[in-house]
């Protein structure tokens, strides 16, 4: 048997989805029915998670069959030509757009045009099989995307969360950089932040994927309570990204180097930490915090009293600052998992 795990572009849906082509040519050639449209149908419908092969082949089937009706249409009245071509594409695409069948447009369009080449009588009867064939297709990917394979996103969501720690930590030691030397942001750095928002839009998605899994497959309390772990964490790192973001953005000729030596190292401190997995911060960075903490309210008192706004020195203090609570959090998160893993291997141990 060939192991499947030495080859790493050989994923699930890879598998999934020439497993649904098999049984779908197998079930119309024990039929006798064409099967070109069914496979090009089976391919399409195969989803990240089971709900939206569901949902999906729901709008795939009246947009097949709309595609497969202009086709019928057409050819009768024109023969194949290349305007019949055109004609099917467009009043295809016409209609699913205008009865908001978006998810279905590729393969009405596909069924359509392909149907041209292959019906030149009983058009009727012709409509009936390739909607029966394009039925076959829907249900066999549907049912393979549900039974086969069934997906679990928690171990890469927790990957990309680690290489996003790294990342900000990155962002974050570049920033500091070039504020304490009263330069404007780079734009190295403002693509590597723009980078962070992507990436944390790809591991909403894999969660949102995850959550809809979790309706058709049975998981383990373990497993769900380490997904809810992961998404605390996430949703800190898009308050962590929001701050950063704000630092992104600060006048740096407003600052005066020299006297902010502290900063800068908090900066460096930051970095250490979303460096550790586990969020531990040091001795040293505890004691940096502090001193923000007691220079922030010094300049939030000065400046009440005066009536001014924040100063940039200010704000830079308060984003610090919020930057450092949500890195305790994430260490509280961390342990808090780490706590749960040790207890359920004492009760595994003990029974």
């Amino acid at each position: 048997m060939i192991n499947i795990k030495k080859f790493n572009f050989l994923g699930g849906r890879i598998i999934k989805t020439g497993i649904a082509v098999f049984l779908t040519a197998l079930i119309c050639q024990s039929i006798g029915w064409p099967y070109m449209l069914a496979v090009i149908t089976a391919i399409v419908t195969i989803e990240p998670t089971a709900a939206d092969s569901i949902k999906k082949a729901f709008i795939r089937f009246p947009a097949s069959a709309i595609g497969a009706a202009f086709a019928m249409l057409y050819t009768f009245l024109l023969g194949v030509t290349p305007l019949t071509y055109m004609l099917v594409a467009v009043s295809t695409i016409i209609s699913c757009s205008k009865l908001r069948l978006h998810a279905g447009t590729l393969i009405a369009t596909l069924t359509g045009v392909a149907m041209l080449t292959i019906v030149h009588d009983h058009y009727f009867i012709s409509f009936l099989i390739r909607l029966a064939t394009t039925s076959i297709g829907l249900l066999t990917s549907s049912l393979v995307n549900i039974i086969v394979l069934p997906p679990n996103y928690t171990p890469i969501i927790t990957r990309k969360i680690q290489n996003l720690s790294k990342q900000m930590s990155s962002v974050l030691q570049q920033r500091g950089s070039e504020l304490s030397q009263v330069h404007a942001c780079h734009k190295q750095t403002k693509l590597q932040f723009q980078q962070l928002s992507a990436e944390i839009e790809k591991i909403e998605t894999l969660c949102e994927y995850q959550r809809k899994e979790w309706k058709f497959h049975h998981f383990t309390r373990t497993a769900m309570r380490k997904f809810h772990y992961e998404y605390k964490k996430l949703s800190l790192m898009r308050q962590l990204v929001y701050h950063i973001g704000n630092l992104i953005y600060l006048p740096a000729h407003q600052l005066q180097s020299a006297r902010h030596q502290v900063i800068w190292d908090t900066f460096t401190s930051f970095h250490n930490v979303l460096q550790n997995e586990q969020y531990k911060s040091s001795l040293h960075h505890q004691t940096l915090v502090l001193t923000l903490k007691q220079r922030f309210w010094a300049h939030k008192q000065e400046e009440n009293r005066g009536d001014h706004p924040f100063s940039t020195e200010t704000t830079m203090l308060y984003e610090l600052l919020a930057i450092h609570h949500l890195l305790e959090e994430l260490h509280r998160i961390h342990c808090l998992k780490d706590r749960y893993n040790l207890n359920n291997s004492s009760v595994s141990l003990s029974s």
